[in-house]
């Protein structure tokens, strides 16, 4: 990284101003400075929780590839998890999870970043590992290791690319919009025949080139003691070794000289899919922001002239988008539509252009511009509503803008777009410009491709031979000497006494009508979150109509009795906020983000939707047409059929929660607006909801806010439906639904467990923690770590206030399903036996610890609400769950598991590919697998 650091270099504490609103303004203090070395640091200070988030951002990703060797910045995303001269093997993830922390990395084109947020006292400690894995990662880097996490790369792949509808979209636009030898050309993920074909040696050369002190920035934000701080990065980072210097890579956009069209048949999709990409420019260019705002004013919001054109008018697609994306060295923008079964794709790119016509002839204004910036306003203060947020955004403006307070300056170019200026860049990159067009269409539905479009060859993967070739390669023996260091770098850092974490205050208000209202206040950011919960959900639906809860949620936000739904739109789109409904197993939600400036418009609009139905039959008509194609595309996907299906398996046909909440689409299809109307009259009541409301607000404030619901929502009677527990199976069984093809299978394992209330809820958490519950479960480590069979395997018991399931799941490599299969049941089996004291030390830390991340964001806060309201916990059940984990035995985590976990009743299901995987779970010793639909329903093989 070339970037110099001068002014801050002795890390004067600076204070960034952004406007908030053009009404007030939020400051961000940091501190930026510059070891010798070249690493980065920019400290920010936020004493709201006792929390430290850590961010390093590598200045390496795909883009720093080259031909021939690409996959390494990914592969060393996974690679530097595992163990470093000093950290043992998969420490990394169990060191901070033991503190209560969490973790993960990312790759891009352009960056690696690693995070970790943990309570304060172990932020030492986290500064002590993300130093060894930068200077002393080489050591470990052995053969056997990357070969490991190749086949778990290779894995990742398959969960999702291959084994998903239009997967390999971004490949194809990769290779259309680029030359050979430009770093786009390729996947982040990259090629398995160039990481199969890597030595040793090129993998050591790409490290020592990219991962050093000088090609990153370290954030540090949150509640920590700056001096004290600075001192740990001296000490851990300050004796590592610069990296060569590395040239920042120049703008190089793509060049399209013709536009050209391709199509692809796709083993998943259930309807085509047309997207039209046009070359535009990088990060932070000039033209970058008004590009972001055109793809808006083009496809956001029902007044947009592309949704009225394809979506309303047309009826080709439940809907259509346009954005701009730039990246560090070029940009692209781009049309996607993803249309209903058997839509021809030329009629969709003849729409795009007719919509374009629209924009041109009928443009727009400035209150149009104005919503655009509002929301986006509002969008940008909702992703530095935490630590972790704000140490993603410092350290990525640091490197790629040049400066931590580039985050204030950014956000401001937004705002000071005009109107010419979006004219002028749809007249210069879009209006009569060059593109490339990738027609995506089910497989034998050839005819739906755009006129004119050539076949891409995509080259698929073997499903009997999968994870084979990478592990024939030879083993190299190269010995790396260990890394010598001024102290004793194995010692890890102690961690200081436990932060004291006090849970926020909780109030209560219940008005007259029997409406519940509960608040936290939370000044940190001019921002508040409300959200209404009505119990019911699909609970109230018809068991033989499921669905209409659903299409309520869909339709209630399509207008009011007083505005239309663009009106609406537009509405909430001007004061910047958010506001949308949904429909869950056993409640229906509104949910309403704002700034705190907005909050009585915003209440305002909240109240209509609520109170004042539109019930449009146009709009019905519409949301219809869409659930309908939502289920058909659920069909395809091959974890939502493994969700779908094992609901059935566990709840019998006779029960409400064995269906999903979309219902059917014949169902669906048989609804009138009078249905969702007699729906509404029944179930809708203030005595069935609560309001959790957090954020900027003090408690006498929120309680006037809703008075008016006090008088203007009366009180009425609901009736739910009481189902009885379904019966268990006999014995265990297997159960398979074929997808063709698949190159994963997806896995679940489990029965039926416990209601929300019930009394040992909590501690069978604590005691599913170790079997799945983290990265280090048992499940986990032998799937991914050991075996290489999968990209994750985990297990909970789900819980609500009807009993949920325990359910063990991955997605694993196909070749290997039976295999795989075999461990979850031996696993859960050898679990039941009992865990070790590490274990159960492991358990108490990482769940105690973790209480101190329980209560930073504004989300956080509205669903522990939401958790007392619902299931009438005392507003201290948190410390009450302390205290089970405190108390947990191994005596006791023992009985759970045995009582718990029942393999006598155990349901095994499996959906894949039938004509290779299907004969040999056989072997699982649980009889001959029942061959399902996508629907769950047994399928008769003659």
């Amino acid at each position: 990284m070339t970037k110099i650091r001068s002014a801050l270099a002795l890390g004067a504490l600076v204070s960034m101003t952004v406007p908030v609103a053009a009404q007030s303004e939020f400051d961000i203090p940091y501190a930026e400075y510059q070891l010798p070395n070249g690493l980065n640091v920019v400290l920010h200070e936020d004493r709201s929780d006792p929390i430290a988030a850590v961010a390093i951002l590598y200045h390496v990703g795909s883009g720093r590839e080259v031909p021939g060797r690409t996959g390494f910045a990914h592969l060393f995303e996974h690679m530097m998890f595992q163990a470093s001269q000093n950290v043992g093997q998969d420490q990394f993830f169990q060191k901070i999870q033991a503190a209560g922390g969490t973790l993960n990395g990312g790759t891009s084109f352009d960056q690696t970043i690693y995070f970790q947020v943990v309570p304060n006292n172990a932020l030492e400690m986290v500064l002590w590992l993300e130093a060894d894995r930068m200077g002393y990662l080489l050591p470990t880097v052995t053969d056997e290791a990357f070969l490991n996490q190749q086949e778990v790369v290779q894995n990742e792949k398959r969960q999702r690319v291959d084994n998903q509808p239009y997967g390999h979209t971004t490949h194809v636009l990769g290779k259309l919009l680029y030359p050979d030898d430009h770093p786009y050309n390729w996947n982040v993920i990259g090629s398995f025949e160039d990481l199969a074909n890597a030595s040793i040696a090129d993998i050591h050369e790409f490290f020592q080139t990219w991962y050093g002190p000088n090609n990153a920035t370290l954030v540090v934000a949150g509640d920590f003691d700056v001096d004290e701080t600075r001192a740990w990065i001296e000490r851990y980072f300050g004796e590592l070794p610069s990296g060569p210097t590395m040239a920042d890579p120049a703008p190089r956009p793509p060049v399209v000289s013709s536009t050209v069209h391709v199509y692809h048949e796709d083993d998943f999709a259930s309807s085509p899919e047309l997207n039209l990409v046009f070359p535009t420019v990088e990060q932070f260019n000039d033209d970058a922001y008004p590009l972001q705002l055109l793809g808006l004013l083009l496809s956001d919001g029902q007044s947009s002239p592309l949704y009225r054109t394809i979506v309303e008018e047309g009826r080709l697609a439940p809907s259509a988008s346009a954005f701009q994306s730039s990246l560090e060295i070029a940009g692209t923008f781009r049309f996607r539509i993803r249309t209903f079964p058997a839509v021809d794709l030329t009629d969709v790119e003849q729409a795009v252009y007719a919509a374009l016509e629209r924009f041109e002839t009928e443009g727009f204004d400035e209150d149009d511009l104005d919503r655009i910036k509002a929301r986006y306003e509002t969008g940008f203060y909702n992703g530095i509503s935490s630590v972790l947020g704000k140490s993603f955004q410092l350290a990525l403006y640091n490197e790629f803008a040049g400066s931590p307070g580039y985050l204030g300056e950014d956000l401001q170019r937004y705002m000071d777009v005009t109107q010419d200026d979006v004219w002028r860049v749809y007249r210069q990159y879009i209006e009569g410009q060059n593109y490339v067009a990738t027609s995506f269409v089910p497989q034998g539905q050839v005819e739906l491709v755009v006129d004119g479009s050539e076949l891409f060859p995509i080259e698929e993967e073997e499903i009997e031979s999968a994870g084979v070739a990478g592990t024939q390669r030879l083993a190299e023996n190269v010995e790396v000497p260990e890394v010598p260091s001024a102290f004793d770098r194995s010692v890890e850092p102690s961690k200081g006494p436990a932060p004291s974490v006090d849970p926020p205050s909780v109030w209560t208000h219940t008005y007259a009508n029997g409406l519940t209202l509960l608040g936290i206040e939370q000044k940190e950011l001019p921002l508040v979150q409300f959200n209404l919960t009505l119990r019911g959900g699909m609970l109230a639906d018809d068991p033989e109509r499921v669905g209409v809860a659903n299409l309520i949620t869909d339709l209630m936000m399509q207008g009011t009795a007083r505005r239309t739904p663009v009106e609406l739109e537009q509405a909430i789109d001007a004061l910047g906020a958010t506001i949308s409904m949904s429909t869950g197993d056993e409640s229906i939600t509104i949910v309403a983000n704002t700034l705190r400036s907005r909050l009585g418009d915003v209440y305002g609009l909240f109240e209509e939707i609520l109170l004042e139905p539109r019930w449009d039959a146009t709009e019905f008509e519409r949301i219809q047409r869409e659930t309908v194609e939502s289920l058909n595309r659920r069909q395809t996907n091959p974890a939502a059929v493994a969700s779908d299906v094992f609901r059935r398996v566990v709840y019998g046909d006779d029960h409400i929660l064995a269906n999903n909440t979309l219902g059917s689409a014949e169902a669906v299809q048989s609804f009138t607006t009078e249905d969702l109307r007699a729906f509404y009259d029944a179930n809708f009541a203030p005595n069935v909801s609560h309001i959790a409301i957090v954020g900027d607000i003090g408690q006498a404030e929120a309680i006037e806010l809703f008075r008016p619901l006090e008088s203007n929502w009366a009180r009425k009677t609901v009736e739910l439906p009481v189902y009885a527990d379904p019966e268990p199976l006999e014995q265990p069984t297997v159960f398979f639904v074929d997808v063709p093809q698949a190159r994963q299978s997806e896995i679940r394992v489990g029965h039926l467990g416990v209601a929300r209330d019930h009394e040992d809820y909590y501690p069978i958490q604590v005691m599913n923690y170790m079997l799945g519950g983290n990265f280090n479960s048992r499940v986990n480590m032998i799937l991914r770590e050991e075996k290489g069979y999968t990209y994750g395997a985990r297990s909970q018991f789900a819980a609500s206030e009807y009993p949920g399931p325990f359910v063990a799941s991955s997605a694993v490599r196909s070749n290997v399903t039976l295999e795989s299969a075999e461990i979850f049941r031996d696993e859960i089996a050898r679990y039941r036996d009992g865990i070790t004291p590490e274990d159960l030390q492991f358990t108490r830390s990482a769940m105690i610890a973790s209480n101190a991340r329980r209560f930073e964001t504004l989300g956080a806060l509205r669903s522990m609400l939401g958790s007392i309201a619902r299931y009438d916990l005392p507003h201290d059940y948190i410390q009450r769950e302390e205290e089970v984990v405190a108390g947990m035995t191994l005596d006791r985590h023992r009985e759970l598991a045995r009582r718990y976990i029942d393999l006598d009743r155990m349901i095994y299901l499996v959906v894949g590919d039938a004509e290779t995987q299907l004969d040999r779970l056989k072997e699982l010793g649980f009889g001959d697998p029942i061959l399902l639909d996508r629907n769950g329903r047994r399928v008769t093989v003659f």
